[in-house]
């Protein structure tokens, strides 16, 4: 996700269709799931998500596997947001950190207050994560009218809300460790940092070797395996202004490949769910509550509500081409939680067949909703304004 001081405009271009492209394949992906998991093949097909390979399922190696290559792309793009992006300056950067801030309390707070003191309070985290290819491929439906500034809060904002998911889930989804496969984890972590500032290696193969480890004692250790992922790419070396430095080498050679491989995969293995002909009794129920309010309602009025009070105390400034109306419609679009919220849910309810499956539904409903929600309110926006 390369948005450095907005590149050339040859760079976001591309890097926006293959967002758009993937959301679209997210898209396809998921009703192909559904819809094979409730045919008449729909106890074949589940099966091959639940077969045992080894240690885990193929949905586990997916989860646990493939989507630490997912969090180390994203890690390398929080890295290159930070050094040359539009976090690199602290006032550019004030409003969408404001605004992801928002984005994720409000949400939390909103499934807190209705789920406390039941089984389901461990799910504050589903409502409070952005699908960035879903957001931005819907953003991408209005063409030119969406200003290039919208498209670029959005992302900065979809990234940092990342960083927000993988901290919840390193601090609330860990419930218990064992501390010796963690301190090697760590161990590996500091020697590639070593090797990185100290001696100035540039070479892959002991950054993918010590990957390796780092991921296999993180599975061990009781922290999710995924977070190996975001701590190898803070130690894969960035260098200012080089487009051919490691880290900017690795994630361009991941990016099409987490986009149309990993999220897809994904995104299949985990809706394959079967939706019961009384699956609407279950909105009624405060998990589900939480989870539609958070993504719909929280969002937008998150995201809104904290960037407009940063703008007002001169914290920050609107970009060009984007107004208040047009920062809500982003908002909205911010409640497509999809992926990371998808990815929480597995934590949160861990074995709890119920709750998961009828979590990824209410996931499904409230990001087809703030999808369809926040197009209306663009395409009527930005055609105003235009």
């Amino acid at each position: 996700m390369r948005i450095s001081n907005l590149l050339s405009g040859r760079t976001l271009r591309r890097f926006m269709e293959s967002e758009k492209s993937g959301g679209l394949t997210l898209i396809v992906c998921t009703l192909i799931s559904i819809l094979l998991a409730n045919s008449g093949i729909g106890e074949d097909y589940c099966g091959v998500w639940e077969f045992r390979a080894g240690s885990h399922t193929v949905a586990e190696w997916i989860n646990d596997g493939l989507m630490a290559v997912f969090f180390l792309l994203v890690g390398l793009e929080l890295i290159q947001e930070i050094h040359e992006g539009e976090l690199s300056n602290a006032r550019r950067a004030m409003l969408p950190v404001s605004g992801a801030l928002g984005g994720m309390l409000i949400p939390a707070a909103i499934y807190i207050c209705i789920n406390f003191g039941t089984e389901t309070h461990a799910g504050f985290g589903i409502p409070m994560a952005t699908d960035i290819a879903f957001a931005l491929g819907v953003l991408s439906l209005l063409g030119n009218r969406a200003p290039t500034s919208l498209k670029v809060f959005l992302t900065a904002l979809a990234v940092i809300d990342d960083l927000g998911a993988i901290i919840v889930i390193a601090i609330f989804y860990t419930t218990s460790l064992a501390w010796g496969y963690l301190l090697v984890a760590l161990g590996v972590f500091i020697l590639l940092l070593v090797l990185n500032k100290k001696f100035n290696v540039a070479n892959i193969i002991p950054y993918l070797a010590g990957g390796v480890v780092m991921w296999y004692c993180m599975l061990h250790s009781g922290v999710h395996a995924t977070i190996a992922g975001v701590l190898l790419a803070i130690t894969v070396p960035f260098r200012r202004g080089d487009v051919k430095c490691l880290s900017n080498r690795i994630q361009h050679a991941l990016h099409y490949p987490v986009a149309f491989g990993v999220l897809p995969a994904f995104a299949l293995a985990n809706t394959a769910m079967v939706i019961e002909g009384n699956w609407d009794q279950s909105i009624g129920e405060p998990f589900a509550t939480g989870i539609l309010l958070g993504l719909i309602v929280g969002k937008p009025l998150g995201i809104t509500l904290f960037g407009f009070i940063s703008v007002k105390t001169g914290l920050c400034s609107l970009p060009r081409g984007v107004d208040r109306k047009a920062l809500l419609g982003a908002g909205m679009l911010g409640g497509i939680g999809f992926t990371m919220s998808i990815f929480i849910t597995l934590l949160a309810f861990k074995g709890n067949m119920h709750y998961i499956n009828e979590s990824k539904l209410m996931i499904l409903l409230a990001s087809l909703a703030s999808g369809i929600i926040g197009y209306a309110w663009l395409n009527n926006v930005l055609k105003k304004s235009k």
